[in-house]
């Protein structure tokens, strides 16, 4: 069946069964996990990851034309959701166990990663692998002191460890887009810094990188009434501009900001 992608839904089908075979391949699947997919479109990633035997596997689409399609072209009775990742909370479909695939969305995966790093719901999975736009991608992996470091790169990098693991032509797509793409892996760990809630080293960062090329002092004196004490505390150099600053100083900082709030 022959299904035409919707660009308002930022739909572009991966074919290449290469790249489709790299990915279900690109982490050890046991007999006793659960795969989540995000957004299968038409099934082509679905029936590679079928073949690894895992427990379950949940998939999630928007989109009720595909889902329609789905159920059609699987009759072994998947658990297919009809829904929107970013609506989605039903975090009692994911344990330690689960392992969450995702070609995403090219206008919406900034949100999609971010609510598995900024979540009220506390999704317990064991990995995410997820491919962005090589742009992103790029972003994400990006280190302090590089053009291309900001918040996404310290948001992400504070709950997980990440590893590239293939660049994707546009012409394994359907439609072509007119960009790259990235796989990524996240695997989570244990942040250094607690924080008693996320969404404060969003703002922080926001307050900080809205004017990226600017001296940290002014971003400092927004968050701060003490900021040249937190500076000294931290021995940080107020000279500095954003993307010289390393994440885990971004996070000792949103801890003096939780700090002075609690």
């Amino acid at each position: 069946m022959i299904f035409k992608a919707k660009k308002s839904l930022g739909q572009n089908f991966l074919v290449d069964k290469n790249i489709l075979k790299s990915i279900a391949n690109s982490t050890k699947i046991e007999k006793y996990d659960e795969i989540l997919e995000i957004g299968p479109g038409t099934g082509n990633l679905t029936e590679f990851l079928i073949k690894k035997n895992p427990k379950k596997i949940y998939l999630i689409e928007k989109d009720e034309n595909l889902v329609n399609l789905l159920k059609n072209k699987f009759p072994e009775n998947l658990n297919i959701i009809n829904d929107d990742i970013l609506k989605f909370s039903k975090n009692s479909l994911l344990n330690e166990k689960s392992i969450i695939f995702g070609n995403l969305p090219y206008n919406i995966s900034s949100q999609i990663l971010a609510k598995f790093i900024i979540n009220k719901n506390k999704f317990k999975f064991k990995k995410l692998i997820f491919m962005f736009q090589k742009e992103l991608a790029d972003r994400i992996l990006a280190k302090v002191n590089t053009s291309n470091y900001g918040r996404f790169s310290i948001l992400a990098n504070w709950k997980f460890d990440i590893e590239k693991v293939i660049d994707i032509k546009p012409n394994s797509f359907l439609p072509k887009p007119k960009i790259s793409s990235s796989l990524l892996i996240f695997n989570p760990k244990t942040p250094s810094v607690k924080l008693i809630n996320p969404k404060n080293l969003e703002y922080v960062t926001s307050v900080f990188f809205n004017q990226r090329r600017k001296k940290i002092k002014k971003p400092m004196n927004i968050l701060f009434k003490n900021s040249l004490d937190i500076s000294k505390k931290l021995k940080l150099n107020l000279d500095l501009r954003p993307q010289n600053v390393s994440p885990e100083v971004f996070y000792q900082l949103t801890k003096e900001y939780e700090n002075l709030r609690s």
